[in-house]
């Protein structure tokens, strides 16, 4: 039994146990039967942490990803990000970390991955300059609302690491890793 062989841990101070290997999403290419495979064989082998983002493929990654889902969402700690927001036009994304664009972004999120929670949502990025309070607001509303279990950083700069540590009571933060 492969469950036997995976390490779980606590993420930060929260209830949720997380496998010590997570499955990236980013990498996943535009074939729903391949990533539904990739994902049940993850999952068999005792994987249960599921990362994706918004930004990745314009929306249509958490959508396969909550298509490969559908049905074991009870048994998946389920990890986005947002803050980079697409141009109209689709030429690009623009940084926005902004408390309205995070509120409205998480409804969508939500739709793509057929969910009615996110166990882990996390800020993609971030700037010296950015409304931290404002941001902070918004994923502890989104929290009191139920819409997410869990809220973190996506962020290799240190002040913006030590601004949430000392503001918020996020849960992770991660780092660029290979």
């Amino acid at each position: 039994n492969h469950l036997k062989l995976m390490k779980y841990n606590q993420l930060g101070k929260n209830e949720l146990q997380v496998s010590e290997i997570a499955f990236g999403c980013m990498s996943l290419e535009a074939d729903q039967t391949m990533a539904s495979r990739l994902i049940d064989k993850a999952i068999d082998g005792g994987i249960n942490l599921f990362d994706t983002a918004d930004l990745y493929q314009k929306g249509d990654n958490e959508e396969m990803v909550g298509k490969a889902l559908k049905g074991k969402r009870n048994r998946v700690i389920l990890a986005t990000k947002v803050g980079n927001q697409w141009r109209a036009d689709g030429s690009g994304w623009d940084w926005n970390p902004r408390k309205s664009y995070i509120l409205k972004a998480v409804e969508k999120s939500l739709k793509r991955l057929q969910t009615d929670y996110i166990d882990l949502y996390q800020l993609h990025g971030g700037t010296i300059d950015d409304p931290t309070d404002k941001t902070i607001e918004a994923f502890e509303t989104l929290k009191s609302q139920g819409k997410i279990r869990e809220y973190g950083i996506s962020s290799i700069r240190p002040n913006v690491i030590r601004t949430f540590l000392q503001k918020s009571d996020i849960a992770s933060n991660m780092m660029q890793y290979s």
